[in-house]
C-alpha cells in the first residue's frame, strides 16, 4: 500500500514540475511577443488623411468627385495647403467647379497652389513664376507645330530674318531662346479638318527675354520647336544660313588688281594744251 501511495505521489510531483515548465515557457513566450508587438507599435507612424488624384489631371481640366481618392499620409509629412477635408475640397453651397491650374500625376496631393477654387477663372497671373511675364508669340500651322502645342509645353524660339555681311544681306535663322515655358495657346477649330491650329502663344519670360522677344517678332519671324518631357539639354549657338545649309563655301573676295600710277604734266603750245607722261618721282 505504501509502494502504490509512493508511486502516486511521484507521478503527481512529476506531472506538477511538467506543468510549471510549461507554463513558465508559455509565460515567456507570451512576454516576447508582448514586447515584440510593442516595438512594432513603436514604429508605427501617426497617419491623417490626405486627398489625392486618383489618374492623371492636365491643365484646364474640371476636377470631379471621381477625380479624388483619400489615403493615409505620415502626419509630419503632410505638404501645407493640401485637403484633408471632403467637404472643403467640395463645397456643398455651392455648385460652381474647381479647374487644374498645374497639371498632377496619379497619386499626386492636391494642393491649393494646383486648383482654383469653386468658380474661379484660370488667369495668366496664376501660371506666372516671381520675375517672370507673359509674352504673345504670333504663330501659324507651320510655325506653331501644326497645333501640338499645349500650354506647360516647352519650346525653343527660332528667329528667321535678314543681316548684314559686309555690303550685302543674308537671310539667316538663329536659336534665340531655349525652353521657354508656354502658359496658354489660343487655337481655332480647322473645320475641314478637324485639327487645332494655334494662333497666338503665350510664354513665360524674364524681362530680357521679352524684349528679346519682341525685338525678334518685329525684325523678323519667328518658329517654335516643341521640347520633348523631361528634356533639359543646354543648346550651344545654333545658327544657319544659305551657305551653311547648303554645303558651300563662301567665294573668296576677289581683289582687284592695283591700277598703274600715270603722272603727267599739262604744257600749252600756242592754243593747245598738251598732256606729256612723265616717270612718277614718289
Amino acid at each position: 500500500m505504501r509502494v502504490i501511495f509512493g508511486l502516486v505521489l511521484l507521478a503527481g510531483v512529476a506531472l506538477a514540475g511538467g506543468a510549471v515548465y510549461m507554463a513558465k515557457d508559455y509565460i515567456g513566450q507570451y512576454q516576447a511577443e508582448l514586447a515584440q508587438a510593442k516595438e512594432l507599435e513603436r514604429q508605427i507612424v501617426p497617419t491623417k488623411t490626405v486627398y489625392v488624384a486618383a489618374r492623371k489631371l492636365n491643365y484646364g481640366d474640371t476636377l470631379k468627385r471621381d477625380d479624388v481618392r483619400a489615403v493615409r499620409w505620415p502626419v509630419d509629412a503632410v505638404p501645407a495647403g493640401t485637403f484633408t477635408d471632403m467637404a472643403v475640397l467640395f463645397p456643398e453651397d455651392t455648385e460652381e467647379t474647381r479647374l487644374i491650374v498645374r497639371a498632377m500625376e496619379a497619386n499626386e496631393a492636391l494642393m491649393k497652389v494646383k486648383i482654383t477654387e469653386p468658380g474661379e477663372d484660370i488667369g495668366l497671373t496664376t501660371r506666372l513664376e516671381k520675375g517672370m511675364r507673359a509674352f504673345a508669340i504670333r504663330v501659324d500651322v507651320a510655325s506653331g507645330v501644326s497645333g501640338f502645342l499645349r500650354p506647360g509645353d516647352k519650346v525653343d524660339v527660332y528667329w528667321t530674318g535678314q543681316i548684314s555681311v559686309g555690303d550685302s544681306r543674308e537671310d539667316v535663322t538663329k536659336l534665340i531662346q531655349n525652353a521657354v515655358r508656354l502658359i496658354a495657346v489660343d487655337q481655332i477649330e480647322d473645320e475641314l479638318n478637324g485639327a487645332r491650329i494655334a494662333r497666338t502663344v503665350t510664354v513665360a519670360a524674364s524681362p530680357e527675354q521679352v524684349a528679346a522677344l519682341a525685338q525678334a517678332q518685329s525684325t523678323g519671324k519667328l518658329s517654335l520647336s516643341l521640347v520633348g518631357a523631361g528634356d533639359d539639354t543646354e543648346l550651344d549657338e545654333i545658327k544657319v544660313n544659305q551657305v551653311s545649309l547648303l554645303g558651300l563655301k563662301r567665294a573668296a573676295p576677289v581683289v582687284a588688281a592695283p591700277k598703274k600710277r600715270v603722272c603727267t604734266i599739262r604744257t600749252r603750245r600756242g592754243a593747245e594744251v598738251v598732256t606729256i607722261p612723265i616717270p612718277c618721282t614718289n
